[in-house]
């Protein structure tokens, strides 16, 4: 038991140092928690008047506002940011700055580093979820069906899971910080457009609505849209796409367990020059 506590006393103490880093990078702080609130309001400014409909006749009970629609949405896009986003653009800074290198050094355990990674991410991922819900139901009248949310509490865990370990994949796999920020952001702001999040596609059968149900993030939103929607009956579980997200999570899993470097490249910028880097790529 003791050996136990030590571990989690380790693990949430890197936990909050990554979280208190996190802070002090204003721009990380900006693209994962500020903009998609930004989003929320501006599309709701522009498009909130409009409805979803079901994939029946699109009848007052079978539609429900894009107001709303864009809540759920936007919530799960901020848990993909906070942990594939931000693993993706921060593993890499820290590694070219050789903290990396020099934590690996210490006689602490390696995983308790990357488990305070990941856990950071995990909660930025529920403290952006939670601001968007809470905007949601304060501004936009989204309503709360409880028999609903041990669906949406699974939701978010398998798609913060799978999305941090595709996150931590990315990471081990680009050689820069600066060429992580444009590769974490040319994978996941196309995806966007084609997985509900900043579009509302009703063509079904479109090549483009293939494609974004080929990779995990048009899933994962759109089961946690599922678990706010007035129009989805029952407990909202889609089993179906949580594997498919988790199937996804676990080739990132590999991957960046064989891929992971802990030594920054010969070419990699160092110390305050990295940071600016991964700064400017991000914007």
């Amino acid at each position: 038991m003791s050996g136990f506590a030590s571990n989690a006393s380790l693990v949430f103490r890197q936990t909050r140092y990554q979280l208190k880093f996190f802070t002090r990078v204003p721009i990380a702080l900006f693209f994962t928690l500020l903009l998609p609130i930004v989003m929320l309001v501006l599309f709701n400014a522009l498009f909130g008047d409009n409805f979803v409909c079901g994939d029946d006749a699109c009848t007052p009970g079978n539609r429900w506002p894009v107001s709303q629609f864009y809540t759920g949405g936007l919530a799960a896009y901020t848990a993909v940011s906070a942990t594939f986003t931000n693993l993706a653009n921060m593993v890499p800074l820290r590694r070219d700055e050789g903290v990396l290198k020099r934590w690996r050094g210490t006689p602490l355990p390696t995983w308790t580093y990357i488990a305070g990674f990941v856990l950071s991410a995990v909660v930025i991922a529920m403290v952006g979820v939670m601001l968007m819900l809470t905007m949601g139901v304060v501004l936009y009248d989204l309503s709360i069906d409880w028999a609903k949310m041990p669906a949406a509490v699974v939701t978010f865990i398998v798609g913060v899971a799978s999305f941090a370990a595709l996150g931590m994949a990315l990471a081990s796999l680009v050689k820069s910080a600066s060429s992580a920020s444009a590769a974490a952001n040319a994978v996941i702001l196309p995806l966007a457009f084609i997985s509900d999040v900043f579009v509302v596609s009703d063509q079904k059968n479109s090549f483009l609505n293939s494609v974004g149900n080929f990779f995990p993030l048009k899933p994962f939103v759109n089961a946690f849209q599922a678990c706010f929607s007035p129009i989805v009956d029952g407990s909202a579980f889609n089993p179906g796409s949580l594997a498919f997200v988790a199937a996804w999570g676990l080739v990132g899993l590999i991957i960046a367990v064989k891929k992971f470097r802990w030594e920054p490249s010969g070419s990699a910028p160092r110390g305050r020059r990295s940071r600016a880097a991964a700064a400017e790529a991000s914007g």
